[in-house]
């Protein structure tokens, strides 16, 4: 097994683990409940860990961490006027969808 990275929280380990097995990846979240002990132990140990069983899809694993780790962000002017951004597909201002 192969530590491919640390997640500031398990909800974050969790969804890439999940997307890694996605594309093929054995993966598994380590250091899951070891929160409740940070003060007790320095923070930065207690950081769920992202893992991969096999070293050799390290290259795929590491390409796909990267795009869900720098997802695009969209920037937009509705219909409206207002200037969208971010990862909203709906004006805030009117509801328009995101043009396509």
């Amino acid at each position: 097994m192969l530590r491919l990275t640390q997640a500031p929280n398990l909800a974050i380990a969790t969804l890439w683990a999940d997307a890694l097995a996605a594309e093929g990846i054995a993966s598994s979240v380590q250091r899951q409940y070891l929160a409740g002990v940070a003060g007790e132990l320095p923070p930065d140990q207690c950081l769920p860990e992202v893992w991969i069983a096999h070293p050799a899809q390290e290259p795929r694993a590491r390409e796909l961490l990267y795009h869900l780790q720098h997802v695009p962000q969209h920037r937009w002017h509705c219909r409206c006027g207002e200037l969208v951004e971010g990862g909203f597909e709906q004006c805030w201002n009117c509801g328009s969808l995101m043009p396509r």
